[in-house]
């Protein structure tokens, strides 16, 4: 949001500069994002003069040229040739001198001194269009002639300059969404060092002239429209708005449309309440009814874009059609026109839910909407009716020709919020005083309803949607005292204790220091993301989607319930960049909401869980003469995971292994503990997923769960244990298996089968093609022996071995090759 510097100072005296507010605002949880100059005509007509053309003549060289001499009131005439069909002796004209700049769309050039068919020439004499003042291009501009000579150009047209304040606002803070409300806080901070508060128009003027115009309202929906209130006005004369509004609007990136719509804008911006104005003539049946509309309905808005309704969104109609989306968008019908004589004026109060919904379902952000997603003040709703009335009036010569009509069944009440002296220092951690702690709540149109020796009793205005809790209200206190202001203090104080040998931090670092030697990078995704990602999902769904009630967009609207998306985009964004061989690995939660009851204990209905993610895509190693290339695969991400887990104590022998594959990973793996707690999944993206984000190389995802990896190995404990002093043992099986049969069913039945002398079961080769069947496949697998006591023989290796033979073709139907 732009705000006006000048614009600003309407509310609050001050003599501030543009950068000391950027400073003053920022600490107050307004931030600053930009400041840029701004002019009423691009480069401020700089360099540019009045001038009289004292002489003109024909251009000897040319048929279409005159040459002139010019005074500019500097004693000396300038030799200027003039291409203008209209340029003529006596008269007063814009003069552009030598080294003035002049601006043509986003293109500029200077004005130099030049020879034209032989001719000199030290400057220009403009047409409006070329200084753009104006789009015409017939000739040169010819002002009045008691145009006084010498004067520059910028003060002759009354050039206004003014600073556009770009103000970043957060989702919680759209009390800050206006000039006033950015010129309170303004207040509030300065008012602890000077005597000094900002001031509203007054709207006392406000009265009705006649009753020619009476439009009675009717609300169906007052659970979507807690309250609405409108007011006609007759004899209007549409036409451009004078010129100290379009300026305004102009400063803070607005397009000046015309007066009456202009006025609703500026209003918006200087009252945070949106307005919008109805053609009373295309009310039909002379009455107003808020109200949904059955789904399907077709309403065209002022884009000219033909929208179906959803039955849920709120529509502002006449007796017989809808003529805005309310809140949200207008109709192309009802809207201001150039023969439009009277308008019905609204100004309301929408539920944010309501809007926010309509809004993302048609697609629209508009100001308005902007503002009623995050809850406007229901209590401003008629000072900005009447505000915008008086303009119209003063600015349009119109009549108010109603009553306000002003529905309002159940008022929203401020709210009630009780703070101690002992918590305000306690969480600002500086004792600010019980004097200053009132002016800065007094500043911030807190009401102190009762105050006692240990805190204060609060009245909480409704346009602050964020501040119901007693940490609000500190939080409100500490960043308009400043937070520089609080010392940070020159020792930390701290009490020795014990540090737990299974700390999780160092389990992280311990995790990424692992990551990063085998040339893993580590990418930081926003734990917001978009709620399409999990709708119709069948694994992760919207149903246990933890939504936001005031999304800064579509694309941030739900919290992650898990961390593989997030690094798709990664993935994604790297490949269109020519970056398509990665190794990426991530910290973080996951959220997720358990479907309960959210009036019975909030917070179990939500839970966070740490997850860590690995990603293989593209090369593991790029084609050379050492080594040809060879591509990522599924049995190099499952020795990372592996070797993670058993850095932390978790062996995969000692895990249930379970196959799976659902619409997230085509084909996976799960390890879990014997008590069923999962530990990891691992495999290949599906490719429709991979698709969805437009990732041509398999992409490997693995996800593992800190908290059980956490919890794990806080139960395992590290020993000390000698070298085997006796040699192991390696025999290796070539097993003829049926296809679904996998390696560690192999793995899981040989240490149930020899559970004391049998070390390590490894696969190293897997064969199908030639010579076996098309249902079967081949493993070569090794078995690693070894006796702590002694050295094995052949006649205790090859009873083993026997052992296992049997067993494989009893329970696996196994036979050797």
């Amino acid at each position: 949001m732009n705000i006006s510097y000048k614009w600003l100072k309407d509310y609050i005296n001050t003599d501030l500069t543009p950068q000391q507010l950027e400073g003053i605002l920022t600490q107050t949880g307004l931030e600053i994002g930009g400041i840029e100059e701004v002019e009423s005509v691009k480069g401020g007509l700089r360099g540019l003069v009045i001038g009289e053309v004292v002489t003109c003549e024909k251009h000897p060289n040319s048929d279409h040229l005159s040459k002139t001499t010019v005074n500019v009131g500097t004693g000396d005439l300038l030799p200027i040739v003039c291409g203008a069909p209209n340029v003529a002796a006596g008269q007063k004209v814009v003069v552009a001198t030598v080294g003035t700049t002049l601006y043509s769309g986003e293109e500029e050039f200077v004005i130099k001194r030049a020879k034209i068919r032989g001719e000199e020439s030290q400057g220009m004499i403009c047409a409006e269009d070329e200084i753009g003042l104006g789009a015409s291009h017939d000739g040169i501009m010819v002002l009045p002639t008691d145009a006084v000579v010498g004067t520059p150009a910028n003060r002759y047209f009354n050039v206004e300059s003014d600073y556009s304040i770009e103000v970043d606002l957060t989702p919680n803070r759209i009390d800050g969404a206006s000039h006033i409300g950015v010129a309170r806080d303004l207040a509030a901070y300065l008012k602890q060092e000077q005597d000094i508060s900002y001031t509203k128009p007054s709207v006392d003027a406000f009265q009705v002239d006649d009753h020619s115009l009476e439009i009675p309202v009717e609300v169906k929906n007052p659970e979507a429209c807690p309250r609405y209130a409108g007011v006609t006005l007759t004899g209007i004369e549409i036409k451009e708005s004078p010129e100290w509004l379009q300026n305004r609007l102009k400063t803070i990136g607005l397009h000046p449309i015309n007066n009456v719509v202009d006025i609703t804008n500026y209003v918006l911006f200087e009252t945070g309440q949106p307005l919008h104005a109805f053609d009373a003539s295309e009310i039909t049946g002379n009455k107003v009814v808020v109200q949904t509309l059955p789904a399907g309905t077709k309403f065209t808005t002022l884009d000219e874009v033909e929208r179906e309704l959803h039955e849920d969104d709120l529509m502002i109609c006449n007796t017989e059609a809808g003529m805005c989306i309310g809140g949200v968008f207008g109709g192309i019908q009802s809207g201001v026109k150039e023969t439009t004589t009277s308008i019905f004026l609204e100004s309301a109060c929408f539920d944010p839910v309501y809007i926010r919904k309509t809004a993302r379902r048609h697609g629209l952000n508009t100001d308005a909407s902007f503002r009623f997603e995050r809850g406007t003040d229901p209590n401003g709703v008629l000072y900005a009716l009447k505000r915008a009335a008086l303009l119209i009036k003063e600015i349009t010569g119109a009549k108010i020709s109603s009553e306000i009509v002003d529905i309002y069944p159940e008022p929203i009440e401020d709210f009630k919020v009780d703070v101690s002296y002992a918590n305000i220092k306690r969480l600002i951690g500086k004792d600010l005083g019980a004097e200053r702690i009132k002016l800065i709540l007094e500043g911030l149109e807190i009401k102190i309803e009762q105050e006692t020796e240990t805190g204060l009793s609060l009245s909480v205005p409704p346009y602050r949607v964020d501040v119901k809790r007693e940490a609000d209200v500190v939080e409100e206190i500490l960043r308009i005292y400043g937070y520089n202001n609080v010392e940070i203090p020159s020792k930390v104080n701290a009490s020795l204790q014990y540090s737990a040998p299974h700390d999780p931090v160092k389990i992280r670092n311990l995790m990424a220091d692992m990551l990063t030697a085998q040339g893993f990078n580590e990418i930081w995704s926003n734990s917001l993301t978009k709620a399409s990602y999990y709708e119709n999902g069948q694994t992760l769904n919207d149903e246990h989607t933890v939504k936001l009630f005031n999304p800064l967009s579509n694309d941030l609207g739900v919290m992650r319930q898990t961390l593989l998306y997030g690094g798709l985009e990664a993935i994604a964004y790297n490949a269109n960049r020519q970056n398509a061989d990665l190794r990426l690995y991530e910290f973080g939660n996951c959220y997720f909401h358990n479907g309960t009851d959210l009036k019975a204990d909030v917070m179990k209905n939500f839970r966070e869980e740490e997850h860590l993610a690995l990603f293989i895509t593209g090369d593991k190693e790029k084609e050379s003469w050492l080594s040809p290339q060879t591509a990522s695969s599924f049995f190099q991400l499952k020795s990372y995971v592996e070797n993670l887990l058993a850095k932390m104590g978790l062996k995969s022998e000692n895990l249930n292994t379970e196959g799976f594959s659902n619409e997230l990973l085509a084909e996976g793996v799960i390890y879990s503990t014997r008590n069923g707690k999962k530990i990891a999944e691992f495999g290949i993206v599906h490719p429709k997923l991979k698709k969805q984000f437009e990732i041509d190389n398999p992409v490997y995802y693995a996800d593992l769960s800190m908290d059980n990896i956490i919890l794990e190995q806080r139960n395992n404990k590290t020993l000390f244990s000698e070298l085997p002093k006796y040699p192991a043992v390696r025999r290796d099986l070539a097993l003829l298996l049926n296809k679904e049969v996998q390696f560690a069913q192999i793995r899981d039945l040989a240490f149930k089968v020899e559970k004391k002398l049998l070390r390590s079961v490894d696969l190293f080769d897997v064969y199908e093609g030639q010579g076996i069947p098309a249902d079967k496949k081949s493993y070569a697998v090794s078995f690693s022996l070894r006796d702590d006591e002694k050295t094995l023989n052949d006649k205790q290796i090859d009873k083993i071995m026997q052992k296992l033979i049997f067993q494989f073709d009893r329970e696996l139907d196994a036979k050797l090759r």
